[in-house]
């Protein structure tokens, strides 16, 4: 075999292994959501109100936050199952829910009387998400993982913590449909340390679970 022809192998066996990848990375994103979607659907459910909320403006509002982590999330997390692959186009999108949520709180904070904020920070089912956040990101977290093994990725709790992102993001989705406390406030207190819970358990579990 000549160089060139070695070379054209060599690139077709690449573009192959990448092509496997990929594939094997959506089925993993897929079985995420979908395994999200089940325990939820059966811990929970929507809202008895969910039709009345989406008239709202705060109940879709947490939608678009949670969907942008778990966008922006799970690219990085495609990005990052392959070696050395640089994450500078993705981390700035890593910055859209917060900043969108902290406008959201913003925004909450002059529409909301001064007495009154707390109350809304608090809410009435802190307890609730904190518990099912994590049930329900549980098993996306580990279909995540187990997903990037597939890969190879150099920054293995990096790499886990973007699965425990994702899977968070996911998560907070679906909760957000049946969590009757709307406000930013809320959202940016109980859902960001429910979410902080899967990204550390993430991290943890890439540390040893995905070393070469």
């Amino acid at each position: 075999m000549d160089t060139q022809s070695l070379i054209r192998a060599l690139s077709q066996d690449a573009a192959a292994g990448a092509a496997r990848l990929d594939h094997r990375l959506a089925l993993g994103l897929a079985l995420a959501a979908g395994l999200a979607a089940i325990v939820w659907f059966v811990l929970l459910g929507p809202r008895q109100d969910i039709a009345e909320a989406l008239t709202t403006v705060r109940f879709p509002f947490k939608f678009v936050v949670t969907l942008a982590l778990a966008v922006s999330a799970a690219l990085a997390w495609r990005r990052i199952a392959r070696p050395g692959a640089p994450l500078a186009t993705v981390a700035p999108l890593l910055l859209a829910a917060p900043v969108l949520l902290a406008a959201g709180v913003v925004m909450e904070l002059f529409a909301v009387p001064e007495g009154q904020r707390m109350a809304r920070l608090i809410g009435t089912n802190a307890t609730v998400c904190l518990t099912f956040i994590p049930l329900i990101g549980a098993l996306p977290l580990a279909a995540l993982l187990a997903a990037l093994r597939n890969g190879a990725p150099t920054r293995p709790t990096l790499a886990g913590a973007f699965c425990g992102l994702a899977a968070g993001g996911l998560a907070a989705t679906f909760y957000a449909a049946h969590c009757i406390d709307d406000s930013p406030l809320f959202v940016a207190t109980w859902y960001t340390i429910a979410i902080g819970m899967l990204t550390l358990t993430g991290a943890l579990g890439g540390r040893f679970l995905l070393r070469w």
